[in-house]
């Protein structure tokens, strides 16, 4: 007996026999007892997903840490140009615009985070206060130091706001962060990642 695999007929003896050919398969285990799949259903429509795993829905995420993160260099750029002209008095002009700035990104991404829902808030504190208490920490001694090098008045006012939030910036950041990626469970029964529920603080791409 032999067989044409293109033609699909076998010759068996006084005759020719002609058979459907079948449709190649495609082993997806390692071995001969690996389950066949049609190649066409290789590429079977999947819902896209987001840049964490989960179906996209045509928005991203709110931008909390890009603000925290922007507004943190405002307050780096501000202490370091008053920095740089201690112990002469320095013009104050631009470091008063990178506090306004920067404490306007702040308030804006405190805004947008508490507009976040659902979201693992007792991972966020539980992260950002000790994060919040080591920055108070370090805020006050850097204070402290402009203090004994005998700055006064307004120059001492402004850079005490800016260690302020810079104090409140890097620990939301880090909170954020570690929150973001707990797995919550809404009202609906089905989990998600907290940073990227559509019902959350979103912006429309």
């Amino acid at each position: 007996m032999t067989g044409d695999a293109t033609t699909g007929e076998i010759v068996s003896g006084g005759g020719v026999g002609s058979f459907p050919a079948a449709a190649p398969n495609v082993s997806t285990g390692g071995g001969p007892g690996g389950r066949l799949r049609d190649p066409a259903s290789s590429h079977a429509a999947q819902p896209d997903e987001g840049p964490m795993g989960h179906p996209a829905t045509g928005r991203r995420p709110a931008p909390i840490a890009e603000l925290a993160i922007s507004s943190m260099a405002a307050m780096l750029a501000g202490g370091v140009y008053l920095a740089a002209h201690l112990p002469k008095p320095p013009p104050l002009g631009p470091a008063v615009g990178l506090l306004i700035g920067g404490s306007s990104l702040t308030a804006l991404a405190v805004f947008m985070l508490a507009r976040l829902r659902p979201f693992a808030w007792h991972t966020f504190f539980l992260v950002g206060r000790w994060a919040f208490a080591a920055y108070v920490v370090i805020a006050g001694l850097l204070g402290f130091v402009f203090v004994f090098d005998g700055t006064r008045g307004a120059i001492l006012a402004v850079l005490v706001l800016t260690l302020l939030v810079f104090a409140i910036d890097v620990p939301m950041i880090v909170a954020f962060t570690v929150a973001r990626h707990e797995q919550v469970e809404p009202l609906d029964g089905t989990r998600s990642r907290a940073g990227d529920n559509p019902d959350s603080a979103t912006v429309d791409t």
